[in-house]
């Protein structure tokens, strides 16, 4: 896509969390919510490629870090990439 530029360094996962695949809802969502971390600004749209969406929680921990830092995001899109085995 012309013009596009990929940034994967300015809203990063600091920490490394436990696999998702097992946990309720409020389990996913404790297990992510503090692990996210804004290194710059980021501009614009925001794509966020995860490798499964079941409840949204990080996204939702996504959103919350950058709504913390006083930089709402002006558009989420969400990719998901899995393959079933």
């Amino acid at each position: 896509i012309p013009g596009l530029i990929i940034d994967t360094r300015s809203l990063t996962r600091a920490e490394k969390t436990a696999t998702q695949t097992k946990k309720s809802k409020d389990e996913r969502w404790k297990n992510v919510s503090d692990v996210f971390e804004l290194k710059k600004d980021v501009p614009g749209d925001i794509v966020l490629v995860d490798d499964v969406i079941t409840t949204g929680a990080t996204l939702e921990a996504c959103i919350r870090t950058l709504n913390s830092a006083g930089l709402p995001p002006k558009s989420i899109r969400v990719v998901s990439l899995a393959m079933a085995r």
